[in-house]
């Protein structure tokens, strides 16, 4: 619970400081630039080296590919079709195609299931969510961010990306079979516990309710296929195979998580709408509580 009381605590903080004349204008790119220097990669070293690649857990894992994958040829068609901008087509993918399968989805899961199906949420979270929003996550933001760009230009700027740096790193150490332990890890996980306060607050700041009816049909898109969507698609596909419930449930409620924070924040550091960036976490959050409640109320029915 006190994890998502931090969310809207931080988020409300966020929005009050638009009032105070002595914060900078610009004071959401430069938290949304330490977020990407700092506890991101701190996050990656210390969690990527204890994944485990277990060939059972595959369902679990393929629920965070399988969003990312559907939204990105989604958004990316209804780009064309409408002739949208290439930031606007980025920001959506971003914002719409991770759920907040950690922050948010640990605690939901936890007080819905119990402490034995967040370790399955674990697997979405690590195995897919972030392993993808460091690797895929990272590539779509500058691409889209960039315009068009010699692929060398582009995989150098990827290469030297600190978050990008981390996973890579994370992967390298936790294959020679090296996990942080003791004061490191301590370290680790004190600037790892900043990305979350820091996120919503850079998120509050950008939060600007006025400007809603500008990005308030690309806010329903996005949020639709996030919040409806995209947990219907998982639900449907994996109830036909037969997956078992205890994995089916967990599967179907953290795809219908609100969309994850980092990605909002690596879609708005790179310019790609940081405005609808920010309202699909602002808006999504307290959205995603109600259309939670129905999709566990389907599992339920369904059980």
């Amino acid at each position: 619970m006190s994890s998502l009381i931090l969310l809207f605590v931080s988020l409300l903080i966020g929005v009050c400081l638009q009032k105070v004349k002595t914060i900078p204008s610009n004071a959401h790119t430069t938290l949304g630039t330490l977020i990407l220097y700092v506890p991101m990669p701190a996050i990656c070293l210390l969690n990527l080296p204890h994944l485990e690649w277990r060939t059972d857990l595959i369902g679990l894992v393929l629920v965070a590919w399988l969003m990312f994958g559907v939204a990105y040829f989604l958004f990316q068609y209804l780009g064309k079709k409408f002739a949208w901008e290439k930031s606007l087509i980025g920001c959506l993918i971003l914002t719409a195609g991770f759920a907040n399968t950690s922050f948010v989805g640990f605690p939901v899961i936890e007080a819905l299931y119990g402490m034995d199906a967040v370790k399955h949420a674990l697997v979405v979270d690590q195995m897919g969510s972030f392993l993808i929003v460091s690797s895929l996550g990272v590539w779509l933001a500058i691409t889209y961010s960039s315009g068009k760009m010699r692929k060398r230009v582009l995989f150098k700027k990827i290469l030297v990306f600190p978050p990008f740096l981390a996973f890579t790193f994370g992967i390298l150490l936790g294959s020679l079979g090296w996990q942080a332990e003791g004061d490191i890890k301590i370290v680790l996980e004190k600037l790892s516990g900043t990305l979350t306060p820091l996120a919503l607050i850079s998120v509050g700041l950008q939060l600007k309710w006025g400007e809603i009816k500008n990005e308030f049909q690309y806010l329903v898109m996005g949020l639709g296929y996030k919040l409806l969507l995209a947990p219907l698609m998982i639900f449907s596909l994996y109830y036909f195979l037969g997956v078992k419930q205890e994995i089916l449930r967990v599967a179907v409620m953290e795809s219908a998580m609100a969309p994850m924070i980092t990605a909002s924040i690596l879609a708005a550091s790179h310019n790609l709408r940081p405005t609808l960036a920010g309202m699909m976490v602002g808006v999504g959050v307290p959205l995603s509580f109600v259309t939670l409640g129905i999709w566990y109320l389907v599992l339920n029915f369904f059980n």
